[in-house]
Formats: structure tokens, sequence, C-alpha cells
């Protein structure tokens, strides 16, 4: 049967010691989940799985996934803990140093390589490639995963990838007969033109709190259309071009975007679109079912970041969540049942049918669904774009995330808040990931 969620909040009363340990977590107290003792042979072996980006959109599609896997397997029982995604990055990295990880764990394709290194991860190599969804699961994504990591081992399993793109609300582009950008100079024009203040309406919402990071980066790159490194070995981060984009889309900030733009996360962002105070946001196929229950049909679509000056689509490469195995597993066996099931057909097509994101498995592509589905479509219509670039950010590096985190989110509310000029973030974020990438040659390139 199908365990009851652990909440949260009784989450965050157990994870106390390992966030004394990390320093981690802005405040929060934290982490971790007594561990249970093992089974005995003839009762059912219980699994504890953390969700890293729980909510109402997402916990009960897990939940219906862990239903069906306990009916195939009922002598496994899965335990489901759902995170908040803004504070689940600090959850994991307080239970690895408090040694007391769960068996199994959603993650980003960006914490790999550092949990990894941490020696916190089983490496799947041996078990994807005896099973059958090794001929399956996008191979550019475990391809990616294992370049990402120093040993080049596989640790996670992509169940769906993802995109970012624009939503935008079709009804109000009509209705004020505009267009929708396919460039960035007629994204900064429809911005400004879809504000109606008088009417608490406004173009656009920028992503100023938790993850924001993730966004601005996404963003800059598309516009540009540079490598994250040079020739050289130098990071563009903050070229020229880099410090133009930035400059114009801030400027935007409670002129043509909401006041709580600096401090919106993802949920306000997300809530301002389906509550109808911004015409666009910047996400990914992800939050249809969100859009999908808040909004009428035919009201809002997906459409890509708009091109580079020479016409090409950017997108960034490893952007994806993956399943892994925790190394402290007194069941891999049984844990690595879970994550084939998770990545067979039937659960990744009913996953990401719910979610709205990109399944991973190639038998869902021709699923009914994907076919009918425009926000997949624009997916597959950037990706198969001959033209498209894909950058790679250096997930390799330890503390990749940790530089997002605490530089760049902080940062973009520095210039949001008009404390920081566009180009000393950028030079800050550039000092940043050289310093890190210094580090990481002098250690592992010897």
């Amino acid at each position: 049967m199908l365990k009851k969620k652990v909440t949260t909040s009784v989450l965050a009363l157990t994870m106390a010691t390992g966030m004394l340990l990390t320093g981690c977590g802005g405040g929060e107290k934290a982490s971790s989940t007594t561990k249970k003792a093992a089974t005995k042979t003839d009762e059912p072996v219980t699994l504890q799985f953390w969700d890293e980006n729980a909510g109402p959109a997402r916990t009960p599609v897990w939940e219906e996934v862990i239903k069906r896997f306990e009916a195939k397997y009922p002598d496994i029982d899965i335990e489901y803990v759902g995170i908040p995604n803004a504070s689940a990055k600090s959850k994991y990295d307080a239970a690895i140093a408090a040694e007391d990880t769960p068996d199994i764990g959603s993650m980003q394709t960006t914490w790999l390589p550092e949990f990894s290194i941490r020696k916190a991860l089983l490496p799947l190599d041996s078990y994807f490639n005896k099973s059958e969804i090794s001929k399956k699961i996008n191979k550019g994504a475990t391809d990616v995963n294992k370049k990402i990591t120093q040993d080049g081992k596989l640790y996670g399993i992509p169940y769906a990838q993802n995109l970012d793109s624009l939503w935008i609300r079709t009804d109000w582009f009509e209705k004020a007969g505009v267009q929708e950008p396919k460039t960035w100079d007629e994204f900064f024009n429809v911005v400004e033109k879809m504000t109606d203040k008088a009417n608490n309406r406004y173009g656009f919402t920028i992503r100023g709190g938790a993850g924001a990071s993730f966004t601005i980066q996404r963003a800059m790159f598309a516009y540009s259309g540079l490598d994250f490194f040079d020739k050289k070995g130098k990071t563009n981060i903050n070229d020229p071009k880099h410090v133009e984009f930035v400059e114009k889309y801030f400027s935007n900030y409670n002129k043509f975007t909401p006041k709580s733009d600096i401090t919106n996360g993802y949920k306000e962002m997300i809530a301002g679109f389906d509550t109808g105070v911004v015409a666009m946001v910047h996400h990914n196929p992800g939050s249809f079912g969100e859009h999908s229950k808040a909004l009428p049909a035919g009201s809002f679509k997906l459409i890509p970041l708009p091109q580079t000056d020479d016409g090409k689509y950017v997108a960034e490469g490893g952007n994806a969540v993956n399943l892994g195995i925790f190394k402290s597993t007194k069941h891999a066996k049984e844990a690595w049942k879970f994550v084939e099931f998770v990545n067979s057909a039937e659960a990744q097509s009913y996953w990401n049918e719910q979610t709205g994101q990109i399944p991973t498995n190639k038998v869902v592509l021709d699923d009914e669904w994907v076919q009918k589905a425009q926000h997949i479509k624009v997916a597959f219509d950037v990706y198969n774009d001959p033209k498209t670039k894909i950058y790679m950010p250096p997930f390799y590096l330890p503390d990749y995330r940790s530089i997002l985190d605490g530089v760049v989110d902080p940062g973009v509310q520095a210039v949001m808040s008009g404390k920081m000029t566009a180009k000393e973030f950028l030079d800050q974020w550039a000092k940043a990931i050289e310093d890190s990438k210094k580090k990481y040659d002098e250690t592992f390139k010897k």
C-alpha cells in the first residue's frame, strides 16, 4: 500500500543535526530522518524516496506512480518525502553531511558532480547496462550525466527533460493585436506594450527570488549565443553582450514587471501568470499542469525563448531531472527496481503528461498525448532545429550549484534593487566560476 506522505514540516524537525554540521539552510531548522532497521525477510522492504520539487502539482503525481509501483512489487513499500524545491538542495546537503540519506532521491543534473565527489551516490552503470531501459532512455541525457562527473560514472537516470521557454497569454495578445516575440528586440518591445498598470497587468515577470540564477543564465546565453567558456578557457559570463542584456532585462523591473518580482520564486512567478497579473513568464513546459488548471484552454501557449541576432535558438545542455540511489541504502536491488519502474514507458508517460515535461524514454514519444501537446511540440522543434546551439555550463565544478545559490541569486536582487551594477554583478559571478575552475583543475588535472 502507499505509505502516508511525510510532510516537509516533519522533515524539517528531523533534520536539525545535519544542518548544524553543514552550516547551511538560511536559518531553517533541519534535518535527517532516522533510518529504519532492516526489515525481516518475510516483511516488505521499505525504501525512502525524496522528491526535490514537492507541491500540490507534483506530489499527487508521484503518489500515483508509487501506487502503481507498489501494486507491481507488493514486497516493496515506498515512503515518500516531499521537499519544496527552494530548500531541497540544502536538505540533501545536510543529510549527506549527517550520513543519513534516503534510499532514493530525485535530483537535478547540477547536483550530480558534487554528490558523486562527496561519495554519497551509488554508481548505476552496471544496473543500467543490464536493464531494458538502457535501450530506451535518451543517450544524450545519460552521456551528459557521465561527462560531468569526475570519474565518468553514471549516478543519475534522467526521467524528464526540459527547455526554458516563454508562456504567453494568447488571449491578451490577440485582443491587443500584438504578435508573439521572435527576437529579443521584439521581446523587450512586447514587455512594454503588454503592460497596463491601471488594470494591474504587466508585460512580464522577472524571477528575483530563489532560482533566479537559472533564469538569468539561460536568458543571457539565449541572447548572446556564446559558449560558457572562450577558447582560452575564460568564462563568457561577463562578456559585454551579457552586460548589455542584463542591463536591458533588469531595467524593466518595477516598470513593466511587478514590484514583488525581487523576491518572487517559482511559485509566485507562476501564480502571477495564472492569476492574470502578467502576460509572459519565462519558465519551461513543466508548469503546463498549473496553467491548464488555472486558465481556460486556448488562452495560453508555450513559445521558444527569442532567437539570437543571427537567428539561432540556444538551449542549455543537461536540463534534466534524475533519480539517483544513495550509497547508504541497504536495499540497492530494490531501489533500482523503483528507478527502473519510474523510467519505464508507462510511468514516464504518466508523470510527464501530468507535469508537462519532456519524456526521456523514446517509446513515450509515440504516445498520442505527446503528439497532441503543443508545449512538447515546441520543445522538440527547438531541439530538432539543426541551427539550435547547445551550450554546456561547468556542472562538473563541485561548487557550481553553490555559486548559483550563494553568488548569483543574491546578485540578481542586488542589481534589481540598484545596489550593484550589471557589470559588477557579472564580474563577481565570473570570478567565482574562474576561481572554482582553477581549483578544480589543480585538484583533478594534475
